[in-house]
């Protein structure tokens, strides 16, 4: 379905390297490059995707839900593990096949506007939790992270060159040939963190609360050299603005005549909804297991 904006999450904040950081870019091209530099900006200065910021994420969060019951979070790296694969799509028993024939049973003018609807939904009841706020295939994410940049203060222009060995399992020596160099990002450099929610459940959001906690308290790496000690960071966050237009459409207009002014009474501190929003994930995932239990029973 087109979609219609119901709610909005903005999170800003600091991700500092408690320890140093590793991001490979792969290996170098250059003559005398290093083996294994660090993505960086255009500038050259150091840079955390999004992606591999918002992959350490889900993958923290995916651990959590797949200890109350693994259906509720599939494996994005494995095709013949997600909640929906391209056959159960595209096939001939697939979820647009099923579409279709439902549409038989609807006046044929009102075909089109009822299709989009019929396959959001069937989509929606069959993804997993997980990707119904990180995306997958079929769903784009709820969940948006822009690339952290750093923080100029905090950043003295040089990198951390280090030496790593490959070692040979059988001999317990060093490998032929398996010496190489790395380039790192210095401890207690600081990237600034910005990133938006949109549209999304409470029991969604509560789901982020957890994992932005586990990065409050150093519980979550990034990057490459983890069982170096590399990659531990800590997220401090300086706001979290919030806004709900409950199918209110003389709020949303309010709200947008003060996001053109700047004015920051647009907007909620999201502060104060976090228990909230917790407790109604833990609410959200015993129906799911209850409903689960019963549908064991009954078959």
């Amino acid at each position: 379905m087109f979609d219609i904006f119901r709610n909005r999450l903005e999170i800003t904040g600091i991700l500092t390297t408690i320890t140093a950081l590793r991001i490979s870019a792969g290996r170098s091209i250059e003559p005398i490059g290093k083996d294994l530099p660090v993505i960086k900006d255009a500038l050259g200065q150091p840079l955390i995707p999004g992606s591999s910021f918002k992959g350490a994420l889900r993958s923290r969060l995916e651990s959590f839900v797949r200890g109350v019951d693994d259906r509720f979070a599939a494996n994005p790296a494995i095709e013949s593990e997600w909640s929906i694969t391209h056959d159960r799509m595209n096939g001939e028993n697939g979820i647009k096949k099923e579409v279709d024939k439902e549409l038989e049973g609807y006046p044929e003018k009102e075909r089109a506007a009822k299709k989009d609807q019929l396959l959001t939904d069937k989509i929606i009841n069959e993804t997993d939790l997980i990707s119904r706020l990180f995306g997958s295939p079929w769903i784009a994410s709820k969940f948006q992270v822009r690339d952290l940049t750093v923080v100029p203060d905090t950043w003295f222009g040089q990198y951390q060159e280090r030496d790593g060995v490959s070692i040979d399992r059988d001999t317990e020596t060093v490998a032929d040939g398996q010496l190489y160099d790395f380039q790192v990002v210095p401890a207690w450099t600081k990237f600034e963190f910005r990133a938006v929610v949109e549209n999304a459940e409470d029991w969604e959001l509560g789901l982020l609360m957890i994992g932005l906690h586990q990065l409050q308290t150093e519980q979550i790496t990034l990057g490459g050299g983890r069982s170096r000690g590399l990659g531990v960071v800590k997220l401090e966050i300086e706001k979290m603005r919030w806004v709900d237009v409950e199918d209110n459409p003389q709020f949303l207009l309010q709200y947008l005549q003060k996001l053109v002014i700047a004015d920051e009474t647009a907007y909620e501190d999201a502060a104060k909804y976090k228990d909230e929003w917790v407790s109604q994930l833990t609410d959200y995932l015993n129906k799911q297991i209850s409903q689960k239990s019963i549908n064991q029973t009954i078959h």
